[in-house]
């Protein structure tokens, strides 16, 4: 079986120390936040951002890629084809190179061969994500102006001062599917080619990027994240989705967190979850950074005796970091 025949569900956790995970270009640059219940919140286009600079580091091509200058994106469809005037024959081709279209989707402006197919192409991809959100109440820290050496202009006899927004901590939650329904529409559109639709291979990579992206592209605002636990649920069907398994999450404290030392992740409620499932899914794949603390019913906990205790211990499978 592969991505073609049966979903997916991810949950992803990672941390974010004395930085800014997500700007609100909104709102100058502040981290992304719910006032209301004091969360932080991270876009799926940020996570996915990482996700492609990553790919894109390791050699694979990507459509939605971040280069100097503006580039349209008829530009990169041709760039990447390598000739002009690209059409809906095409899409094969294209979806083979771009490994963030296959896993994600996109909008490309492709004329269709056919009278009355419009100026663009639109691809809903199988893998998509919820937006993110801060497990814990998080804190803005409190000294936000910084200074710099440099003048604005010539002449001017000091440097200039700007804001520099950052929270001290928090414990980002994503939630993702694999879609399998997704898959077998992105295999049709590549006119049956599987080696230009989504693959299990796709799915490794998206597992691998997940696990190491963050820190690797680290900026100046964004150093300071680290992923925690990644866990891929793999059904056995096409049909079943479990949830948001964040939902069923809870810190031992979830305010003046300063740490991933300072609480344990309690999981206990995730088991009511994946019993409803049970039946229907194939296996989980595990990464936990090992500095995470798990525990269960507020009793700490091995976190894969954990899942072997609820699942069977064939149903559950450990990455290794690369």
């Amino acid at each position: 079986m592969s991505v073609i025949d049966r979903n997916s569900e991810i949950l992803f956790l990672y941390d974010a120390k004395m930085c800014n995970p997500n700007g609100d270009p909104d709102d100058e640059n502040r981290p992304r936040m719910d006032p209301d219940r004091e969360r932080c919140l991270v876009s799926d286009v940020r996570l996915k951002r990482y996700i492609r600079e990553y790919l894109e580091d390791k050699g694979y091509t990507i459509y939605v890629t971040k280069s100097e200058g503006v580039v349209q994106a008829t530009e990169r469809i041709e760039e990447v084809l390598g000739r002009k005037n690209p059409t809906g024959a095409d899409l094969p081709v294209l979806l083979e190179k771009l490994v963030d279209v296959r896993l994600f989707g996109a909008t490309m402006p492709i004329k269709g061969e056919k009278k009355g197919e419009g100026e663009a192409v639109n691809l809903t991809g199988p893998v998509q994500f919820a937006w993110g959100y801060s497990l814990n109440r998080v804190q803005l820290v409190d000294s936000v102006t910084i200074s710099s050496q440099f003048a604005t202009r010539a002449g001017a006899g000091q440097g200039t001062f700007g804001k520099d927004y950052r929270l001290y901590y928090a414990l980002i939650g994503f939630h993702g599917i694999v879609s399998a329904r997704r898959a077998q529409a992105m295999l049709a559109r590549a006119g049956g080619k599987e080696e230009a639709a989504t693959s299990d291979k796709d799915l490794a990579l998206l597992d691998e990027a997940l696990v190491n992206a963050i820190p690797l592209m680290a900026t100046r605002s964004k150093i300071g994240q680290y992923p925690r636990l990644y866990i891929r649920f793999v059904f056995s069907d096409a049909e079943t989705f479990m949830g948001d398994p964040r939902e069923d999450l809870v810190l031992s404290a979830d305010s003046g967190l300063r740490s991933v030392g300072d609480y344990s992740v309690d999981i206990g409620g995730l088991a009511g979850r994946l019993s409803r499932v049970k039946g229907r899914l194939d296996h989980v794949l595990i990464w936990q950074d090992p500095d995470l603390k798990i525990s269960a019913d507020r009793r700490e906990v091995n976190l894969i005796e954990w899942f072997a205790g609820v699942l069977g211990s064939a149903k559950v499978r450990t990455w290794e970091r690369i």
